[in-house]
């Protein structure tokens, strides 16, 4: 088994980076290598705005590789959740702005012919319990009248002919999921981004910023500085570097996934014969979808513990029994990779996007991400460049999480409530 990402293990290299030294100047500096600041920054360069990305590892080497490969519409909570919280109003924009957001994706893939193996298959929510069922139907009741109307709800004969396993209950169709290879068509929007003249630097972590006026900044890294009109964040949930006004908002939080060896498709279509993604109604629940070269992809929050090789080996031991009992079929399936990635969450798990203290930033995605970072690259981009505003995640107010510095040190207790939530509900 292999303690690394199979999207970044079997992605093609990227041969976009900038071979010259660091500019002394550029119109935008996005601070981020990934899906978001990538995305950005092949737009920008797109309306003839000198941009410069600043990676401080590899690009797309944190969650935009590290991910489970959902594409899928809707939002993290259940939607009469966030009817309750925020409106009808509000929480269909929020739904649409991932529908957007999902076309972009695969607009892009078109237009820039990244060969990622993208494909709409639909998305199903799995209720785990028999009690979940009822939250289910409410929420496609509701969501078909606002936001859906062709979301589909699968009583417990129709989910056994979508799912090969009998710990289900029914489920929820979204017909617009889609899944694609997180690394393929990462590289290839960075190397479309370096294509159409943005300058892209791996290895320049960011060390110093520095207000000078309006939204210009000096930005500084170990091989030089550069000063910026305009500056983007898209670091995600980034414990390191001088942001602590982030720091303190956004919560670095665990997910971790395995994928299993070539298992071929008579194995795979006993198990998810219509293969789509899935997603379970835990709140410590499962996530799960297939490889174009026939493998299974199984992931979850295996632990409330941040990422490192320790904790990865751990969490896949357990995705490993939890994928053999959901499906006992790949009871001796052997797993080939096992990685762990940070989700950058917010408190109420909706993404931030907006300007603070003169920085533009796009943040917070919460385990919805993939689609959403690269349609928010679009958004900011456009922003920046001054073109349109259509950013639904602007708040008037973003608090500071109580008692919170940037290390979560409440991470095992968040686990040992969820779990409680689990067992009761």
């Amino acid at each position: 088994m292999k303690l690394e990402s199979f999207w970044q293990a079997t992605a093609p290299a990227f041969t976009g980076a900038a071979k010259e030294s660091l500019p002394s100047q550029a119109d935008v500096v996005v601070i981020g290598g990934g899906f978001t600041g990538i995305s950005a920054a092949l737009n920008l360069a797109r309306s003839g705005v000198s941009v410069v990305v600043l990676e401080s590892g590899e690009v797309m080497s944190q969650a935009s590789g590290r991910n489970g490969g959902h594409c899928n519409t809707g939002v993290a909570q259940n939607f009469a959740s966030l009817v309750a919280s925020q409106g009808v109003e509000q929480a269909s924009r929020f739904y649409r702005a991932y529908d957007e957001a999902v076309s972009y994706v695969e607009q892009l893939t078109h237009e820039e012919q990244i060969d990622c193996d993208f494909r709409l298959c639909g998305k199903i929510k799995l209720a785990s319990k028999a009690s979940h069922f009822a939250g289910l139907r409410e929420a496609w009741e509701l969501m078909r009248r606002t936001v859906d109307p062709e979301i589909e709800l699968l009583g417990k004969e129709e989910i056994h002919r979508e799912v090969g396993s009998n710990d289900f209950h029914g489920g929820l169709l979204q017909k617009r999921g889609g899944q694609m290879h997180m690394g393929k068509f990462g590289v290839g929007l960075a190397n479309a981004a370096a294509r159409h003249g943005a300058k892209i630097y791996p290895h320049h972590a960011v060390t110093g910023l520095e207000r000078l006026d309006g939204y210009r900044h000096r930005v500084q890294t170990a091989q030089g500085e550069i000063v910026a009109d305009k500056v983007l964040m898209a670091t995600g949930c980034s414990t390191e570097g001088p942001f602590p006004w982030f720091q303190r908002r956004i919560v670095p939080v665990g997910s971790f996934i395995v994928v299993t060896e070539v298992l071929g498709d008579e194995l795979l279509r006993q198990v998810l014969p219509q293969d789509r993604t899935y997603v379970t109604s835990m709140n410590l629940g499962n996530y799960f979808r297939t490889t174009a070269d026939r493998r299974l992809v199984f992931g979850g929050r295996a632990r409330f513990a941040v990422s490192n090789p320790t904790s990865d080996s751990r969490s896949g031991e357990i995705l490993r029994n939890a994928f053999s009992t959901l499906f006992p079929p790949l009871s001796k399936a052997r797993v080939a990779y096992c990685w762990g990635g940070m989700v950058d969450m917010t408190a109420d798990r909706l993404p931030r996007a907006g300007e603070q203290d003169g920085l533009f930033y796009s943040l917070g995605y919460s385990g919805h991400g993939t689609q959403m970072s690269v349609w928010m690259g679009r958004v900011m981009a456009d922003l920046l460049a001054e073109k349109t505003n259509q950013n639904p995640w602007q708040r008037e107010t973003w608090p500071a999480l109580p008692g919170y510095h940037g290390k979560p040190w409440f991470l095992p207790l968040a686990g040992l409530y969820y779990k409680a939530k689990d067992r009761l509900s």
